[in-house]
């Protein structure tokens, strides 16, 4: 199979020498001959060099860098005399391919690398110095010729350039493989989830929007024993709108913290000027119950702020032995369930408040916020309308989608069964990377692994490869983590394609 990376050792350089002499000495006669049979660029201290390989053979490249002056510069002056609106830019050489290699597979997974690579750095265009031989296989990456022909004979070089416009708009961007995801979220909808949003809308003030409308509810309710509200949202929303009803709670409150989302809810807690103090545990650990209880017991509180699935450390966190304790001292429960409803099945009955999403592993498109209540709620004008909950008790108090709607429907008619499929889907998930460098393994849907040894590199590499993980997140990054989530819909098939690729990559850096 090709893969793609960043060439990061001396085995690769001395490769890509290699190549780079194959190509422009050998085929092209660009350069004097070598007995060496090798080229090392003047630039190689300064190129980025892609690479891809079928499975452990490096059969092409390309380079990239931003110092300048470019080479380009050097043969018609400053590229910005032509260019003038453009911002950050970066000059790509050297891309050569083995001719037993030369097929669309190749230069589409280079082109697409390259892409994602001037993206991760901001470049808001390339220029190449374009052999007349490749101007179409230039062509079909989005490059244009912005100024006259340069050189002589068979080393004649066009100047190109290509935008981050010009490339969307390209076959290579066009012909695309779809990517891979294993991220906890936005997901891939499926051809059924995806469909209503190709319906005409219903006025949200309709019969049949209202029987619509309810079926949901009576599906949330089943799934979560509890009242919800539908707001027009992202989690974040949900969250604050939970958070709105504690203004009015005259006694302090107690929030727990063992991760980023922990964090979140006390930035949202402060911000509408709450009273409470913070009970905290390592990140990825779970929290003490007897040091909880002490708490509680020694501490007046009217209210408790927690999130369940704990995302950034992979941490299912134990809502019912926390339920039961804010039960025994009259405390006010509130539950973030934003990621872990519709991950796995638990009931919301001793929880005063929770919030939960139409995405994230329930399956469809986020947009529609939830939050659950065991109780009535009152509608309080001292709230902004749109946060009060109490004006959706019994109706949609402002527009709702009914395509997003409709879809959201559909995907909890999966329910409970969906379960059932999410943890067959861990179980493989766990059993494949049983000798991976765990942090955590304790999610329902969703791994935690640290960077580290053959893996350091490796988010990166497989996002050049085509396969998302959850990496890029600044929570991950600064703590040198990465995670593995099966929620999107094409799990099975996706995750047989990623382990052939993972056992091709750790195989070459092992040899």
């Amino acid at each position: 199979m090709y893969w793609c990376k960043i060439a990061r050792t001396q085995f690769e350089f001395d490769e890509i020498a290699k190549l780079n002499y194959e190509t422009f000495v050998e085929e092209i006669p660009q350069h004097e001959t070598d007995p060496s049979g090798t080229r090392v660029d003047p630039f190689h201290e300064q190129n980025t060099y892609l690479i891809v390989l079928a499975d452990t053979a490096i059969v092409g490249m390309i380079a990239l860098r931003e110092e300048r002056p470019f080479s380009l510069d050097k043969k018609i002056g400053p590229v910005e005399n032509f260019l003038p609106d453009v911002e950050k830019m970066c000059e790509i050489r050297l891309m050569a391919v083995r001719k037993a290699h030369r097929n669309g597979r190749v230069f589409f997974l280079l082109a697409r690398a390259l892409s994602d690579y001037c993206y991760e750095r901001g470049y808001g265009a390339a220029v190449i110095s374009g052999t007349t031989r490749q101007l179409k296989l230039y062509e079909q990456i989005g490059f244009r010729a912005f100024a006259e022909p340069v050189g002589q004979g068979e080393a004649v070089f066009i100047p190109m350039v290509t935008t981050r416009k010009q490339y969307g708009q390209s076959v290579a961007s066009r012909l695309q493989t779809k990517r891979k995801l294993f991220h906890p979220g936005p997901v891939h909808l499926t051809k059924e989830l995806a469909a209503p949003f190709t319906e005409e809308s219903v006025s949200h003030r309709s019969s049949t929007f209202q029987a619509l409308y309810e079926d949901v509810k009576d599906r949330l309710v089943k799934l979560g024993e509890s009242l919800p509200h539908l707001l027009v949202g992202s989690g974040t929303l949900a969250n604050e709108a939970m958070i709105a009803q504690l203004k009015k709670e005259p006694a302090k409150g107690l929030i727990l913290v063992n991760g980023e989302f922990g964090n979140r809810l006390k930035g949202q807690a402060a911000r509408w000027q709450l009273d409470f103090e913070v009970l905290e545990a390592e990140w990825g650990q779970s929290f003490s119950m007897e040091k909880l209880s002490d708490e509680l017991e020694h501490g007046e509180y009217g209210w408790m702020l927690m999130v369940h699935g704990e995302t950034s450390t992979g941490m299912l966190n134990d809502l019912d032995a926390v339920s039961d304790l804010c039960e025994i001292y009259k405390v006010k429960l509130c539950v973030d369930a934003v990621s872990s409803f519709g991950a796995v099945s638990f009931s919301l009955k001793k929880v005063w408040l929770a919030t939960a999403v139409s995405g994230k592993a329930i399956g469809t498109m986020t947009g529609i916020a939830v939050v659950f209540s065991h109780h009535e709620i009152e509608s309080d004008p001292a709230l902004p309308a749109y946060l009060d909950l109490g004006l959706y008790e019994n109706k949609v108090p402002f527009t709702l989608s009914y395509p997003l709607l409709k879809s959201f429907k559909q995907a909890l008619e999966a329910y409970p069964e969906r379960y059932s499929l999410l943890s067959g889907r861990f179980e493989i998930l766990k059993s494949s990377t049983r000798d991976w460098p765990y942090l955590t393994a304790d999610y329902p849907v969703l791994l935690t692994f640290k960077a580290e040894a053959e893996f350091e590199h490796f988010p990166l590499d497989a996002h050049l490869s085509g396969y998302e993980l959850h990496a890029k997140s600044t929570y991950l990054k600064d703590r040198n983590l990465f995670q593995v989530s099966c929620i999107q819909p094409d799990f099975e098939q996706d995750w047989q394609m990623f382990m052939k690729f993972q056992e091709a990559y750790s195989r070459y850096h092992l040899t």
